[in-house]
């Protein structure tokens, strides 16, 4: 059932498989003409131009994260490890976007591309955390229809550079040309390439101590458009593991979140479940937050039930 076909004629619940049916190209609408009930043919080719006029929807929800945050609002997500996209179903309409990370979670392209296709049923901005910078692991992301992505563990400006590129077109960027999930299946590439370089969303990690030494040149780039604080990797980085609220990781993250806004760039920023660490960041700066993961919610929503169970039934 496709509830937003934009034809006059063709009722808003115009279901294309009916009674086990496949579609075959013609359906009747009903409606009335001089107070009488008339019957019309819609044509398949009527039908399949409406629903070529919502295959940009794979841009509509980063579009309104970009808006959002250029209004200054201060937005939050969660990351996404479990595989099943019904996840992303279930918690889509309570964050302010999604985070599919394929640095840490054990999830492929095909998985990642289920959680792509949940997100943009509920209109919800998603970004993919890549597992590395390399052209091989960006091409296949954007390809499957990711309107952002946030590479992690960058170290220098000529590196980010290279992301940069590898997210857009010619003659802005490299990218190379294969997008036939966000062409509607090549139906739609008139107007797309244009569309794909203003709208994909290209932010990198500051997750170490030579990337904040290259912040200044880093965030120089033309077609970055944000920079994300790893502060855990950071504090690993200066030999200080897990102390995220060290002075040395407090200082190094100023001094790139200082950097990134006066370039005009929003600064994102990854962390636990962490409310009181939350408000310091977005203290400092911080404007668009990855707090915590779909499993630890998980893990923490079933033990503080089995906690409470406990208590009210007098069990261990």
């Amino acid at each position: 059932v496709h509830e937003s076909i934009d034809h006059p004629h063709v009722r808003s619940d115009l279901c294309l498989i009916t009674k086990g049916q496949p579609f075959r190209g013609r359906v009747y609408s009903h409606r009335r003409r001089n107070n009488r009930q008339v019957t019309s043919p819609v044509s398949a080719a009527t039908i399949s131009a409406s629903l070529r006029r919502e295959v940009l929807v794979f841009f509509e929800g980063i579009e309104r994260f970009r808006q959002r945050l250029a209004a200054g609002e201060t937005l939050c997500g969660i990351s996404i490890y479990v595989t099943d996209p019904q996840v992303t179903e279930a918690v889509a309409d309570s964050v302010d976007f999604l985070w599919i990370d394929l640095e840490h979670a054990a999830m492929g392209i095909e998985a990642m591309r289920g959680h792509l296709l949940a997100a943009r049923s509920r209109r919800c901005p998603v970004v993919v955390r890549t597992a590395s910078s390399d052209i091989a692991s960006i091409k296949p992301i954007l390809d499957a229809g990711a309107p952002g992505i946030v590479v992690p563990q960058v170290t220098s400006a000529a590196e980010v550079q290279h992301v940069v590129d590898a997210c857009r077109y010619p003659p802005q960027g490299k990218r190379g040309f294969g997008p036939f999930t966000p062409t509607d299946y090549g139906r739609q590439e008139e107007g797309y390439v244009e569309r794909a370089n203003d709208a994909v969303f290209v932010a990198v990690m500051i997750e170490c101590v030579e990337a904040v030494d290259a912040i200044d040149e880093i965030v120089a780039i033309d077609g970055l458009d944000s920079i994300v604080i790893g502060p855990m990797d950071l504090s690993g980085s200066l030999g200080v593991l897990g102390q995220a609220d060290h002075p040395d990781v407090v200082g190094r993250m100023e001094k790139a979140i200082g950097a990134a806004r006066a370039k005009g760039l929003p600064v994102g920023s990854g962390m636990p479940a962490d409310p009181a660490f939350a408000a310091r960041q977005a203290a400092r700066g911080i404007q668009w937050m990855q707090v915590g993961v779909d499993l630890a919610y998980l893990t923490s929503g079933v033990d503080a039930t089995m906690r409470s169970l406990g208590d009210a039934l007098g069990t261990d």
